[in-house]
């Protein structure tokens, strides 16, 4: 992720959240790498047919989430990694708006 700029790490429910400048953009879950999407985004790992993030709650239920996996050619390639990391941080910063909009 060099190539989008610096993260951090934070533990989290057995995985990591990945921030940028403190906001949360991407989350790393049983070896795999987890992107933030919004409505528009979402076509492009769908059109890729890569799964979103799913958890289970106690009791079975399935919780989709924001969060859908990266292509693997992300790990491999430093350019496509930077690129895929802009947009989720975009979504992340749109939503976080949105959030402010709604408080107000």
């Amino acid at each position: 992720m060099a190539g989008f700029g610096p993260v951090t790490i934070r533990a989290m429910f057995g995985g990591a959240g990945i921030y940028h400048d403190g906001l949360m953009f991407a989350l790393v879950y049983d070896e795999a790498l987890y992107f933030k999407v919004d409505e528009t985004s979402r076509r492009a790992f769908e059109a890729e047919k890569l799964p979103p993030f799913v958890y289970s709650m106690k009791g079975g239920k399935k919780i989709d989430t924001s969060y859908f996996r990266s292509p693997e050619r992300c790990l491999d390639d430093a350019d496509e990694m930077a690129q895929w990391c802009r947009v989720a941080y975009g979504v992340a910063l749109k939503a976080k708006a949105s959030k402010k909009s709604r408080i107000k």
